[in-house]
């Protein structure tokens, strides 16, 4: 069973399982803010579950890479959208600041729960 790092816990999900569906049963704060509240549950339409994921995962779909196309994401900058990426192998994830997870400062990181 894969292992996700994320928020200062490591945990098992079974392979495939929905990286969002997962943080979220484990009490991870997926959501800055009121993204909280207003996100599109799983939809791939808000981009604010963005991520960033090290380790084996899908390939990004057609929603996750469309709405990092559009600001404030970048498509260069190395996120995924959590309700659209699947966990293949280990991962660690970290969450960044903004509404949307965009930003440049690191709200959570794999091994502490908050900086």
């Amino acid at each position: 069973m894969p292992k996700v790092t994320a928020y200062g816990q490591t945990f098992e999900c079974d392979r495939g399982s929905n990286l969002r569906q997962v943080l979220l049963e484990q009490g991870i704060p997926l959501y800055n803010g009121k993204a909280s509240i207003i996100n599109c549950h799983g939809l791939g339409t808000c981009g604010t579950c963005a991520v960033q994921v090290e380790g084996e995962v899908s390939e990004p779909n057609w929603r996750d890479r469309a709405r990092r196309s559009l600001p404030p994401h970048k498509p260069s900058k190395n996120l995924r959208l959590a309700c659209q990426t699947q966990v293949l192998g280990d991962v660690r994830v970290t969450k960044f600041d903004g509404m949307w997870g965009q930003g440049d400062r690191r709200v959570w990181e794999p091994d502490k729960p908050t900086n």
